[in-house]
């Protein structure tokens, strides 16, 4: 078991607070702190201390592969790390966006591979769905609700403009790839001003709220309106959102573990300055109304809970140890992340343990044992998801 060092990625929309308590440093952070990750994805590495030199986790797999990954993990997803654990802390909207499924991931990254950097929509030809489980409150856009909801949630603004988006609202699921089209390619010059009529008209309710606070943000953005297309969702902690391919999200507020298989491809359709794709949006999204997107936590053993997926990139498990738990034993497949989310832990994977306080967090190889972990507090344990 060795200490793992994750990188901090400071976006716009982080918290100067967040991630900063978690880990016990001085408030406000100097910028803000959007994510802690903890894995091997090339963008921004986690290492762990060697003889005084900090080593990337990737280097340490490419030298080991299979004491790292161990045998069945790299005859599924090769000489990776198949996932990566964040801490993703928001206090500003991200932005609307979609990840393909393996195949698109895999046609998507060949087709990019002769275009410019500035060009691509794939990083990488891998998917990248994702499970994110609340620490605080938190709210999210997760996939389409009803579009007839959708229709009679854009009729009551009374904008005219909006008219032919409402009737397309109303086929049902059939008429959603024309709805969100139709905002999405809407000509520069009418945008603001219709965004401004919605957020100006004479409603109140969840969605008029909604629709004020993202355009407080992104003035003229028609993801504004898109957002008004999905189910808004608020999850309490230990509470989590489960987002598959192709599924069109936004998180708003809130922080969270968050754990996906590893990949950077993201499909963006509003809500941030960064490069939208539309075509290639419109391509991969699954238009489809997603009825709950909340997973609850379920037991697996005295003080561990999970939250199902099916995936096998990866698996989530919450331990918690404590006057009446004073250890538990958690046997798992491949390489396993382990952060403390509170309280004072030992780990021990029988080749050498580690103490972790609130945010710090360990690695153990396959080829250790399985992890013991005591003392008082709770941790969130990443493993693949083979059976």
């Amino acid at each position: 078991m060795e200490l793992l060092y994750g990188p901090i990625r400071n976006y716009a929309w982080g918290s100067r607070s967040a991630i900063a308590t978690l880990q016990g440093r001085p408030v406000p952070s100097p910028e803000p702190e959007a994510e802690l990750w903890l894995g091997a994805h090339p963008g921004a590495p986690a290492g762990v201390d060697r003889d005084g030199t900090r080593v990337s986790l990737v280097e340490l797999l490419s030298a080991e592969p299979r004491h790292w990954l161990g045998q069945r993990v790299v005859d599924r997803f090769g000489t990776r790390l198949p996932y990566l654990l964040k801490v993703l802390a928001a206090d500003a909207p991200l932005s609307l966006q979609a990840h393909p499924d393996p195949e698109q991931a895999r046609a998507g990254h060949a087709a990019d591979a002769g275009r410019p950097a500035a060009q691509r929509n794939y990083v990488d030809p891998h998917h990248k769905p994702e499970l994110l489980v609340a620490l605080t409150s938190m709210e999210a856009l997760c996939g389409f609700r009803d579009p007839a909801v959708s229709a009679e949630v854009l009729a009551a603004f009374g904008v005219p403009s909006l008219e032919p988006v409402v009737t397309a609202l109303r086929k049902g699921v059939e008429g959603l790839p024309d709805a969100v089209r139709q905002l999405l390619t809407l000509p520069n010059a009418e945008r603001a001003g219709l965004v401004a009529a919605v957020t100006s008209a004479a409603v109140d309710g969840p969605d008029a709220h909604l629709a004020r606070t993202l355009a407080a943000s992104y003035p003229g953005d028609p993801g504004v309106l898109v957002a008004l297309l999905l189910n808004l969702v608020r999850i309490a902690p230990g509470e989590a959102i489960w987002m598959p391919a192709g599924n069109l999200h936004a998180y708003l507020r809130g922080t969270g573990v968050e754990i996906m298989a590893a990949s950077d491809n993201v499909l963006r359709g509003g809500l941030t300055p960064k490069r939208v794709d539309v075509d290639e949006l419109l391509r991969v999204l699954r238009f489809e109304v997603l009825h709950d997107p909340v997973v609850r936590a379920v037991p697996v053993a005295p003080g561990v809970v999970c939250w199902p997926v099916p995936v096998d990139d990866f698996a989530l498990h919450q331990v918690r140890v404590g006057s009446d738990r004073a250890e538990v034993a958690l046997p798992l497949v491949g390489p396993r992340v382990v952060l403390c989310g509170a309280g004072a832990l030992t780990v021990d994977d029988g080749a050498g343990a580690v103490k972790l306080g609130p945010g710090q967090a360990a690695v153990s190889p396959a080829a250790a044992g399985a992890l013991r972990i005591a003392g008082t507090g709770d941790a969130y344990v990443a493993s693949c998801g083979l059976r």
